[in-house]
């Protein structure tokens, strides 16, 4: 793999060959590492970034078709970055291939399939390699905002053996919109709202579930109607299932977009780091 590693001010952005330290506005320090690696299951190079060297492992996913750079160029990184540089929280910034999958108009059977080689190589490739850069094998938080927040919640409740903390901003927990008239085993594993509400109350990841801390937000602003009763809808399947979820619903001038999403990020791990 190719490490390269980023020296960060206030001014100025300096690509380094080394290990550095990028400095924050407050002057304490945050590692940040940029990484490539071969992924064989997706046959491609994929990129992402690690910001901080101790503490919580969190994955953070893109909203559709957004890139590894996105959380912190849209300011994500720095909401968090008093935790990071405390050593309570590492972040590490994925890039998925939603332009071949859930973007794309075409072919809903091969789009999945793609899909599920995406959720293969986070499980089988990305996560092992920092695991091991990290020398952490605890279990990981998953977050994201819109679509990121879909694919985030799909990650812990398909897998909850390796995550037990979600914090999902504006998601859509019914996917059925996204496959037409097509359907198969793939379509149904990637709707929380189909499989969480067919799972038994005996199935061994009831327990798991119980032992996570589940977080959903969304506004009830402009382009979030669809995200509001999506959540609903998915917020009363839980309950049914005895599963306890903390399903936010904040007012109406909150909207779909970045703004509104830093400072959900910024009001929901002060309370999962209040308990730590």
């Amino acid at each position: 793999f190719n490490l390269v590693v980023f020296t960060i001010s206030q001014w100025d952005l300096v690509l380094q060959l080394s290990i550095k330290q990028k400095f924050s506005e407050r002057g304490n320090t945050m590692q940040v590492q940029y990484i490539k690696e071969y992924s064989n299951c997706l046959d491609r190079e994929m990129e992402y970034k690690i910001y901080g060297q101790g503490g919580k492992l969190c994955l953070a996913i893109p909203s559709q078709n957004g890139r590894f750079f996105e959380w912190e160029d849209r300011g994500m990184i720095h909401e968090v970055s008093k935790w990071i540089e405390s050593n309570q929280l590492t972040i590490i910034t994925c890039d998925t291939i939603d332009t071949e999958t859930w973007s794309y108009p075409y072919n809903t059977k091969v789009r999945m399939l793609k899909h599920e080689l995406w959720f293969e190589y986070i499980l089988s490739e990305l996560i092992p390699s920092v695991q091991e850069k990290m020398n952490n094998y605890d279990k990981w938080m998953v977050t994201g905002a819109s679509l990121g927040a879909t694919h985030a919640a799909n990650l812990i409740f398909r897998f909850p053996k390796q995550f037990d903390t979600l914090l999902a901003l504006s998601g859509i927990y019914d996917t059925e919109l996204f496959y037409g008239d097509y359907h198969d085993e793939n379509t149904y594993h990637n709707n929380p709202c189909a499989y969480m509400k067919n799972m038994s109350l005996d199935h061994p990841y009831m327990e798991l579930y119980k032992q996570s801390k589940l977080i959903f937000c969304v506004g009830q602003g402009n382009w979030e109607q669809e995200c509001v009763e999506s959540l609903r809808q998915f917020s009363t399947i839980l309950y049914d299932q005895h599963i306890d979820a903390w399903c936010d619903f904040w007012g109406y001038d909150v909207y779909h977009d970045w703004p509104w999403w830093k400072v959900q990020l910024q009001y929901f791990m002060e309370q999962i780091f209040k308990e730590v």
